[in-house]
């Protein structure tokens, strides 16, 4: 068999989301299916490292697929042509983007669908091509794996997908995610006690929000904290840059950047609570790496987030600052408490990347 796959995703030192579950899912199944020869496909030249065993063998397809144009481009033209020559039998797309009207089997990860719901979170000229092209993936594909049942149930409801073509594969949790005993292994040495949000730094992950709600309870409360958020910057954000330069208490954000992920772990063990508040998300990675480290999360009702977190974080409305506030200023006065800290971690572990990798092969052979 000769499995075909979009790794456009795989980037040396930036394996966000998507890139996260490309790399961590790929790795399991080409080393547990020597006897398969996988075929990356990248847009850019590649890591070496990326090459997980002799059975891959890699191709840069150009142009890169980095805009609208490209996509088509590159999905729609250059892949197509690419996949004849190599007589592959499946497709395998950890974004869900998928080649149209080609005589292959196609596997399609659609993580969510958030773009329906909100488009103004990403450029314009991105918004309508999503809307008018997800529709033609999700129904040209053979199967559909999605990450939790909230997202199943949205892409069923918005593209009229059948149930049964739907699978659902949770995330795991990397094994780098557990608690740090070094505080100090990072390169920021906070001396007073911080709030954490870890991810791109983008609109629909509500930051502005978390801005005005940090901004609120240090004014009422004067407690000490400071919030650290790391991460790239990456589009639309000039409202949050706006509030970040006009507040009060402009000098307890810290924007780290991105960090190498022993720097990440020792700052999310050690922080009184990890936030995520995410509007909306298919799975929401960082709540799961977050209890994996033992920290109590703060995220977001009524989303993949409330489903993902099985009960131990403490759920606020997104929509709501003073709910946002409240939440911090329960966590800052909350105890550490060895048990519930047990639980998360434990809890965490239930989530494997070993098991998606196992179910994703099994849904490419039905």
């Amino acid at each position: 068999m000769r499995i075909a796959v979009n790794t456009r995703f795989l980037q040396k030192d930036n394996l966000e989301g998507i890139g996260r579950f490309s790399f961590e899912i790929l790795k399991r199944m080409v080393l547990k299916h020597p006897e398969v020869e996988f075929i990356f496909l990248f847009d850019r030249k590649f890591d070496a490292s990326f090459l997980f065993a002799p059975n891959v063998k890699a191709y840069i397809v150009y142009p890169q697929a980095r805009h609208p144009f490209l996509y088509y481009i590159w999905f729609q033209y250059r892949l197509k042509r690419k996949l004849k020559a190599l007589k592959a039998d499946v497709f395998l797309s950890p974004d869900g983007f998928l080649p149209l009207n080609v005589d292959i089997k196609k596997v399609a990860v659609i993580h969510d669908i958030a773009f329906e719901h909100y488009p103004k979170a990403i450029d314009w000229l991105s918004a309508i091509y999503y809307r008018y092209f997800f529709p033609k993936f999700a129904h040209q594909a053979d199967a559909i794996v999605t990450v939790s049942n909230f997202s199943k149930a949205d892409i069923v409801q918005k593209y009229q997908i059948p149930k049964s073509k739907i699978t659902v594969i949770y995330n795991g949790v990397s094994d780098v995610f557990k608690p740090s005993l070094i505080q100090e292994k990072h390169q920021f040495k906070f001396e007073k006690p911080y709030f954490i949000y870890t991810g791109a730094i983008h609109p629909r992950k509500n930051i502005l929000s978390l801005l005005k709600a940090f901004e609120s309870f240090k004014a009422k409360h004067q407690l000490a904290h400071v919030l650290v958020l790391t991460g790239r910057k990456a589009w639309k954000n000039q409202e949050l840059e706006n509030y970040y330069q006009h507040m009060q208490y402009k000098a307890d954000v810290i924007f780290t950047g991105k960090l190498p992920d022993d720097e990440l772990v020792s700052l999310v063990t050690h922080a009184t609570a990890a936030v995520y508040p995410s509007y909306f998300e298919g799975f929401g990675l960082p709540v799961i790496e977050a209890f994996a480290c033992g920290t109590p999360v703060i995220t977001s009702k009524n989303t993949a987030m409330e489903e993902i977190s099985g009960g131990l974080a403490y759920l606020i409305n997104p929509f709501n600052v003073f709910d946002l506030e409240n939440a911090l200023l329960k966590l800052a006065n909350m105890q550490p408490d060895k048990e519930q800290q047990r639980k998360r971690i434990a809890f965490a572990q239930s989530y494997s990347w070993d098991a998606a990798a196992d179910k994703l092969w099994e849904t490419i052979q039905i």
